[in-house]
């Protein structure tokens, strides 16, 4: 198992879904965890107990990512409790998922890329100016961003330019010993695009193709399996990577 005690990481949107998991993940592995969220702050604090309960120390702080003094202030606070962050995951974003392009208004579009491109890219910069040596930093992408899939157009363009950042920022820190890396999720019950697809919807039909491993859907442990590695020593030398999460449904 990896040994990250002593370590600090920041993750963005861990109230609930893959953050949540990658937070709970990272603390029952002995690090300390500052909890992000934008809106739900008694999920944020649900969380935070939890990682309490796990014997590690958290704080939640509140901060939309695609604000970019809320996103330095929620910097500024991990190194204001712990001293340091060593490890720094991007993960906030929201969806709007069963959608043509044709239908996609201009609000939609500008919310989207604000938090999911804007957000994460900014995310990514903070990480490189504020990361300990050594340190990790990881992007939690989509699938959707790689695969054409109807209705999910603008979700998977917001998401596909924070995977192309994160790997010119892996050479551009690498000096440093820190490494970047993308965790590219397919289907995960409970969390992302799926959330919100209606029952009746097609992209359920073309989600029930993606199940290759156990005939189910993918779940937010899996991602924090990967993120587990990403920020462990055994990852030391992989950096730049896009490391796809997928049962085998995409290779």
């Amino acid at each position: 198992m990896t040994d990250l005690s002593g370590k600090v990481a920041l993750v963005t949107g861990s109230a609930r879904g893959i953050g949540r998991a990658i937070a709970l993940r990272y603390a029952a592995l002995g690090a300390n965890v500052v909890v992000n969220y934008a809106g739900n702050k008694d999920a944020a604090q649900d969380t935070v107990q939890d990682i309490r309960n796990l014997k590690a120390q958290a704080i939640a702080v509140q901060a939309d990512v695609s604000d970019l003094t809320a996103l330095e202030d929620l910097f500024q606070q991990a190194l204001t409790e712990f001293g340091k962050i060593d490890i720094v995951v991007a993960n906030a974003g929201v969806e709007i998922v069963d959608q043509a392009i044709a239908d996609v208004t201009e609000e939609q579009f500008d919310r989207l890329f604000a938090i999911n491109t804007k957000g994460a890219f900014f995310t990514l910069q903070k990480a490189a100016k504020y990361v300990e040596d050594k340190g990790r930093i990881i992007y939690i992408g989509s699938s959707t961003g790689q695969l054409a899939m109807s209705g999910v157009g603008l979700y998977g363009s917001s998401k596909m330019a924070p995977r192309y950042a994160a790997q010119v920022l892996a050479q551009e820190v690498g000096n440093r010993g820190i490494t970047v890396n993308s965790i590219i999720p397919t289907a995960i019950e409970g969390a992302g695009v799926f959330t919100h697809v209606p029952e009746d919807s097609p992209l359920r039909e073309v989600a029930k193709g993606m199940r290759p491993i156990d005939g189910r859907f993918g779940r937010a442990e899996d991602v924090a399996d990967a993120a587990e590695y990403f920020a462990g020593p055994l990852a030391h030398w992989v950096s730049g990577q896009n490391l796809l999460i997928s049962g085998g449904a995409q290779q």
